[in-house]
């Protein structure tokens, strides 16, 4: 009876262990995107540093930066909602920075209804502060760009600069001297990294309990069946 145990106990031991190793990899991987998240949310109130040369989304996305240039004419609406003011958009707008460079602004959040009555400002000089940011909040079920309307419906830095003639670079405002008038500045707060690590280990660790509840129970059988 030993000896036909000795393999299914030996299988069950080893995809226990397994389970067990993967899940323990996954808590390892969760604590460095949480050491990784909490370095990022420290650098978005760093002092602010000037646009880098060639901006990378992996080295300085949420990289605190001041610029100085003029706004352009060329701008798109983003569908968008803030919880105090309802449906709205977000305004992103092309940006000439002194040294020629033309970058996309994402100046903030109006209402639906201010938008009719909206001030570009195209042409005027401005001091901007903001975050360096590529977020894509689009998918597969997105509807493609509206033009008759301008608007987009999420957030993808490569379509809005091909839209706009604009380098694939986008600030999301914090702050701007003049002010805009009419538009709320919605700031980059917090990091937005999905960190899908710590269920994918309660998954693995789940699986070992099942592995080992299984490796018992056909084991059991064996011997009962010996009996």
């Amino acid at each position: 009876m030993l000896r036909r145990m000795i393999i299914p106990a030996l299988f069950g031991l080893l995809g226990t262990a397994i389970l067990i190793a993967l899940g323990l990899w996954q808590l390892d991987r969760a604590g460095q995107k949480a050491a990784l998240i909490a370095e990022m949310e420290m650098r978005i109130f760093e002092a602010p540093a000037a646009l880098p040369d060639a901006p990378e989304p992996e080295a300085h996305r949420y990289l605190p930066v001041r610029t100085e240039g003029r706004f352009l004419p060329e701008h798109v609406f983003v569908l968008s909602a803030q919880k105090a003011q309802g449906p709205g958009f977000h305004l992103v707008q092309a940006f000439e920075t002194d040294d020629g460079r033309r970058i996309l602004v994402e100046r903030g959040f109006l209402p639906e209804a201010a938008r009719a009555g909206l001030t570009l400002d195209a042409g005027q000089e401005a001091q901007l502060i903001g975050n360096l940011h590529w977020p894509r909040d689009i998918n597969r079920h997105t509807p493609p760009h509206d033009a008759a309307r301008n608007l987009v419906f999420g957030r993808d830095v490569e379509e809005m600069a091909t839209l706009l003639g604009t380098e694939p670079t986008l600030l999301v405002l914090r702050a701007s001297d003049p002010p805009a008038s009419g538009i709320t500045p919605v700031p980059v707060y917090q990091v937005s990294i999905p960190d899908p690590h710590l269920g994918y280990a309660v998954q693995w660790f789940l699986m070992a309990m099942a592995w080992a509840g299984m490796t018992v129970f056909f084991l059991w059988r064996i011997r009962t069946r010996r009996d």
